[in-house]
């Protein structure tokens, strides 16, 4: 492509080719695709492949080249975050005493941090897991099992080690895993139809609960070595 130029002379124009993206960059755009459409209509079964092509700006073969079915599409659209913030927990928490001994102040200032991620998470996939989790019968039954259980076992697994390390048994770390997603959940519901509401002050009550409540007081100088 050219053009005449100042002085009449042309002037070749290249166009920037565009970049083409990696199969995971394609991937990840086509779920955040896939989360606008299914959370603009509200429905799993009227959401379209071709709807969903059409937010990616990219043909329906494109779509099944990456993903098997809608029903693929949808799980990991809503499990993606979900999982990725609870590996992100699992490796915090993993890694919380590595440079030194847990202290009372950061075991709270921990928590603290572990409600804001799980909240924040949740708020961006509300509506999703609401559709999941409260539609069909049988989705909700597989997701609970296959993904949300997991994602509390594995963080009440790493918390069970933290407490090992200080000679301390935690008995139920499955159902403290599960009681702090569930306040995660209600926190975030308020911060997305509450009035008023004040997240900062609700995560600093509830971690302070929570650790108090279903952790027993760490020692550092039990830390085993």
């Amino acid at each position: 492509m050219s053009r005449v130029g100042k002085a009449g002379l042309g002037v070749t124009e290249t166009a920037t080719p565009r970049r083409r993206l990696t199969a995971q960059a394609r991937k990840s755009s086509i779920l955040a695709a896939a989360r606008r459409a299914f959370t603009e209509t509200g429905d799993m079964n009227g959401t379209t492949i071709k709807l969903i092509a059409e937010r990616s700006g990219i043909s329906e073969g494109v779509i099944y080249r990456h993903f098997e079915s809608k029903d693929q599409l949808f799980f990991e659209a809503v499990v993606e975050p979900l999982k990725k913030a609870v590996d992100d927990l699992v490796t915090a928490t993993e890694l919380i005493d590595k440079d030194e001994p847990l202290t009372p102040e950061r075991q709270l200032a921990g928590m603290t941090g572990l409600y804001k991620q799980l909240v924040a998470t949740l708020v961006d996939v509300l509506p999703l897991l609401g559709l999941v989790m409260f539609g069909d019968p049988v989705v909700a039954k597989k997701f609970y099992r296959e993904n949300f259980s997991v994602a509390m076992d594995r963080l009440a697994e790493a918390w069970r080690e933290v407490e090992n390390r200080y000679g301390f048994p935690f008995e139920s770390p499955d159902i403290a895993a599960r009681a702090v997603m569930g306040m995660a959940l209600q926190l975030a519901l308020e911060s997305k139809h509450g009035k008023k509401f004040d997240r900062e002050r609700a995560i600093a009550l509830m971690s302070e609960g929570t650790v108090k409540g279903f952790f027993p007081t760490i020692e550092p100088t039990r830390r085993k070595r």
